[in-house]
């Protein structure tokens, strides 16, 4: 990712709910993130077998495809600064293959150096965060996809403690560092982005090979970013977080309302096969006749003419046809044992019914001109 023409990051305004739940998706969306390994070359912290056994674990079990590892090196000063801009280090960009394992591995030294004393933990810290902090922003104003960032720290030094580092709380820093003065410029901005951002530390202690003992720490940093919103002409307002989730945004949620449509139309057919329909048969000239009522479930049938329970009467002893449901579909099958009529039209073959309610005929085979009329109703609610 290129960040040589992205402006500095700066602390912006706080974000609201709804702000960070769409950052959040916009980051869920895409994969990838932004992996610091952050290592103390500093004598205090000895790599034993424990410390690279967790060490690789992190590396190749816990990174995933498409990953940004950006390795940072740090005692009193940071060996790991990038040539532009102090960002972060070129990253090594994981897929998920051996040959990157071993080269992010190979960054890290395999013992410490005694030779290399004190370590300025707040200037690096202000650099780490603020470095992840530059990478989300200038996707932000390219319109390209923020990500989930972690450090991951390898220090006995003391992580995210308040303002102004005196020798009592930890002795490594130099003594010329601004992070001992409580109120440093650099000092109040590492503060300042300490509060701003969402961190979210783990840690585990690890006892090296002299009885010494210090942390690996994994501070998670769920996908964040500057916040500027500024009036416009027509008392109007500017945002840049509010117009990135509209570019981000509005095809998913698009797909993501088109789906909720698509499935509340499905529960709703889903719905409608469970529920049986009613039929109602009436014969037309006999006025006195009660109406006949069926309940015609999702796959069945009802017979026209011949015997059993779910027979609509009609003259001869034949069975002229089914009614049969198939979905939310009525069809008239016809048998061809006995003329059958619908609408004024002889059926010889399957048709669908589309009306709530419609005749059929079962004509009398002896006197062919003698009707015998239906009215059937049809009921689905």
């Amino acid at each position: 990712m290129k960040i040589d023409n992205c402006l500095s990051v700066t602390l912006g305004e706080p974000l609201k709910v709804w702000q960070k739940t769409g950052l959040d998706l916009v980051a869920r969306l895409h994969k990838g993130r932004d992996v610091t390994l952050a290592i103390d070359l500093t004598g205090s912290v000895n790599f034993n077998d424990e410390g690279r056994t967790r060490l690789r674990q992190i590396v190749q079990d816990s990174l995933q495809s498409q990953d940004r590892v950006y390795v940072v090196l740090f005692a009193s000063e940071i060996k790991s600064l990038s040539s532009k801009n102090h960002s972060l280090p070129e990253p090594i960009f994981f897929k998920g293959n051996k040959e990157e394992i071993d080269r992010i591995l190979a960054v890290i030294p395999a013992e410490s150096n005694p030779n290399i004393q004190n370590t300025d933990i707040q200037r690096t810290e202000l650099f780490v965060y603020q470095g992840l902090a530059q990478l989300n922003q200038c996707r932000l104003v390219e319109n390209k996809p923020i990500k989930f960032q972690s450090a991951v720290w390898i220090t006995d030094a003391p992580l995210l403690i308040s303002a102004g580092i005196s020798s009592d709380i930890w002795t490594e820093t130099p003594a010329n560092s601004p992070f001992r003065q409580k109120n440093s410029a650099e000092t109040k901005e590492r503060e300042s982005w300490i509060r701003a951002l969402p961190l979210n530390q783990r840690s585990q202690k690890i006892i090296t090979n002299n009885n010494n003992t210090y942390q690996l720490s994994v501070i998670d940093i769920p996908p964040t970013a500057q916040e500027f919103c500024t009036p416009a002409p027509g008392g109007k307002q500017t945002c840049l977080i509010n117009e990135y989730l509209w570019q981000q945004l509005w095809i998913p949620l698009l797909i993501i309302f088109l789906g909720i449509i698509a499935g509340g139309w499905v529960i709703k057919y889903c719905l409608s096969l469970r529920k049986p329909w009613k039929l109602e048969v009436k014969v037309v000239l006999d006025e006195d006749d009660d109406k006949q009522k069926y309940k015609l479930k999702n796959l069945q049938k009802i017979a026209i003419g011949g015997e059993g329970l779910r027979t609509i009467d009609c003259p001869g002893e034949e069975t002229r046809g089914y009614l049969e449901r198939t979905g939310n579909q009525l069809y008239l099958k016809p048998t061809n044992c006995a003329p059958l009529y619908t609408q004024g039209t002889k059926i010889t073959k399957k048709i669908p019914i589309n009306q709530s309610v419609f005749k059929i005929n079962c004509p009398n085979q002896l006197k062919e001109d003698q009707n015998f009329e239906l009215v059937i109703h049809i009921i689905k609610s």
